[in-house]
C-alpha cells in the first residue's frame, strides 16, 4: 500500500509527457503507442490526472429514442459506477457525437459530483462549461468549450470507450494533463519510478550543460554524445 501510495505522488508531480518516455524506458525501445492524439482543452493548465478509469459514453444531439424510465435508469448506473471503485480514479467519458458535439456534461453540476465522489479528474472528447465555476481541484480535459448541454443522456456504463484516438477499458490506469492522456500498462507500474529517475538523469546531462555558464557547440556536441549513450 505505501509504495502504491508513493507512487501516486510521483506521478502526480511529473507531466503525462514524462511518463510516456518513462514507459519506452521500461520497454528498452520506442514506439508506445497508447496516447491520445490532437489538441485536448485544459480547464486546469497546472492539472494532473492519474487513476483507473470509470468509463461511460453520452449523446446530446437529439433526445433519446428511449422510455423517460430507462433513460433515468442508465443515468443512476452511471452514477453508480462513477461512486464505487478501490483507489484513485477518473471518469474517462466518450462522447458519440464526436467533433459534432454540443452537449455540455462535464460543468458545475457534474464536477462537484464527480469530485464528491472522490474522482481525480475528467477525460473527455466532448464538451466542458462553467469554467470559472468547476470544482476546485477536479481538472477536466475536453474535446470542446459550449454553453449549452444540449440533450445529453448517457448511452452506456462501464465499457470500453474511445476519446482522443485513445482506447480506454475500465480500471486501465491512466496519466493525463494538458498535454493528453495515456494507459499505462498495468505490468509497468513497479518499475516506473526507477525509469522516470533514468529518464530525468538522462536529460540532465544536455540539460545542466545548456543552462552552465560558458556554454558552446563543443560542450553541446560531448553532451549530446553522451546523452545518445543512456538515452532510449
Amino acid at each position: 500500500m505505501a509504495e502504491l501510495t508513493d507512487l501516486l505522488a510521483l506521478l502526480r508531480r511529473v507531466d503525462t509527457p514524462t511518463v510516456c518516455n518513462a514507459i519506452e524506458v521500461i520497454d528498452g525501445r520506442r514506439g508506445f503507442d497508447a496516447f491520445t492524439r490532437g489538441t485536448l482543452l485544459a480547464s486546469d493548465p497546472t492539472g494532473v490526472i492519474v487513476g483507473q478509469a470509470r468509463t461511460a459514453k453520452i449523446s446530446a444531439l437529439a433526445p433519446s429514442p428511449e422510455a423517460p424510465e430507462t433513460v433515468r435508469a442508465r443515468r443512476m448506473d452511471y452514477y453508480r459506477h462513477m461512486a464505487t471503485g478501490q483507489g484513485p480514479r477518473l471518469a474517462v467519458v466518450e462522447d458519440v457525437d464526436g467533433e459534432a458535439a454540443i452537449g455540455a456534461f462535464w460543468g458545475e453540476l457534474n464536477t462537484a459530483v464527480h469530485k464528491g465522489f472522490g474522482l481525480a479528474g475528467a477525460l473527455t472528447n466532448g464538451v466542458m462549461r462553467d469554467l470559472g465555476d468547476l470544482a476546485p481541484g477536479f481538472p477536466v480535459l475536453a474535446g470542446g468549450i459550449g454553453p449549452s448541454h444540449g440533450f445529453v443522456h448517457v448511452t452506456e456504463v462501464g465499457g470500453p470507450v474511445t476519446v482522443f484516438g485513445l482506447t480506454v477499458r475500465p480500471d486501465d490506469w491512466i496519466h493525463a494533463d494538458r498535454h493528453g492522456a495515456l494507459v499505462i500498462p498495468a505490468s509497468h507500474l513497479a518499475e516506473l519510478p526507477a525509469a522516470i529517475g533514468k529518464m530525468q538523469a538522462t536529460e540532465a546531462i544536455v540539460l545542466d550543460a545548456a543552462r552552465a555558464p560558458g556554454f558552446d557547440f563543443a560542450k553541446f556536441e560531448a553532451a549530446w554524445t553522451a546523452f545518445e549513450k543512456a538515452r532510449t
